[in-house]
C-alpha cells in the first residue's frame, strides 16, 4: 500500500517504483491517490496518476505469442518510458522529448512506439479494473506520435516545423488555433465511445467555440 507522506511527490515516485500498490485501499476504503487528493496533495495525485510501471512497457520488447520480432525495440523501451509517464501534458513538451532524443525521433520508431500506445490504451480499457485517465493518456500521446510522423515524412523543417506550428497564434489574438485543432481531434478519435471520461470532455469542450 501507498500511504500519503506529507505531500512529497519524489518520495511518492521513488515508492511507486518500488512496487507500492497504487489500487490498494486502507481502512476507509481509499486508495492512497484519493487520501492525497483529500489532503491537497495534489502534486502527489499527479505522480501516482501518471505512474506506468516499466515492466508493464518492457512486456512489449519481448517476442510474444507467434511473433517472432517484439513489438517495441529495448533500445526504445527508456525513452518512451520517459514520455509516458511525463506529467506534462502540453503537446509542445511531447514534441520535444521526441525531438531530443535521436532513436525516438525516426519514422520507424515512432511507427512502432504508436502502435504500442495503442496497445495499452486498449488494455486499460479492457482490464477489470479500467483506467480511462491512462487510457486517454496513451491515445492522445499516440496522436502526437502519429503527428510528429506526417512533419517527419512530408515537411523539411520536420519536427521544428511541429513547434512552430503548435505555437503559432492566430493574427487578431494569438490563439494557437492549431494546437487547439490537434487537442480536439485526439478527443474525437478515442476509440472507446462508452468511456465516461470521453463523455465529460466532449460535454465540456463540444459547446466551445475555437
Amino acid at each position: 500500500y501507498l500511504p500519503p507522506n506529507s505531500g512529497n511527490k519524489e518520495i511518492t515516485w521513488m515508492m511507486l517504483e518500488a512496487g507500492a500498490e497504487t489500487d490498494v485501499v486502507n481502512s476507509v476504503g481509499r486508495t492512497a491517490a484519493q487520501m492525497a487528493a483529500f489532503v491537497g496533495q495534489h502534486d502527489c495525485v499527479t505522480v501516482i496518476n501518471n505512474f506506468f510501471p516499466r515492466e508493464r512497457l518492457d512486456y512489449y520488447t519481448k517476442p510474444q505469442g507467434l511473433d517472432k520480432e517484439p513489438k517495441l525495440p529495448v533500445k526504445l523501451a527508456g525513452p518512451l518510458h520517459k514520455i509516458i509517464t511525463t506529467t506534462n501534458m502540453h503537446p509542445v513538451k511531447i514534441v520535444l522529448l521526441v525531438k531530443e532524443n535521436p532513436l525516438l525521433a525516426e519514422v520507424e520508431a515512432l511507427q512502432k512506439c504508436y502502435r504500442v500506445l495503442d496497445l495499452i490504451c486498449e488494455k486499460c480499457m479492457k482490464q477489470k479494473d479500467m483506467n480511462e485517465v491512462l487510457a486517454m493518456k496513451m491515445h492522445y500521446i499516440s496522436c502526437i506520435f502519429q503527428k510528429c510522423l506526417t512533419f517527419l515524412k512530408e515537411r523539411e523543417d520536420k519536427l521544428d516545423g511541429f513547434i512552430k506550428s503548435l505555437l503559432k497564434g492566430r493574427d487578431k489574438d494569438g490563439f494557437p488555433v492549431y494546437q487547439e485543432k490537434l487537442i480536439r481531434e485526439s478527443i474525437r478519435k478515442f476509440p472507446y465511445c462508452e468511456a465516461t471520461l470521453l463523455q465529460q470532455l466532449v460535454r465540456s469542450i463540444a459547446p466551445v467555440e475555437i
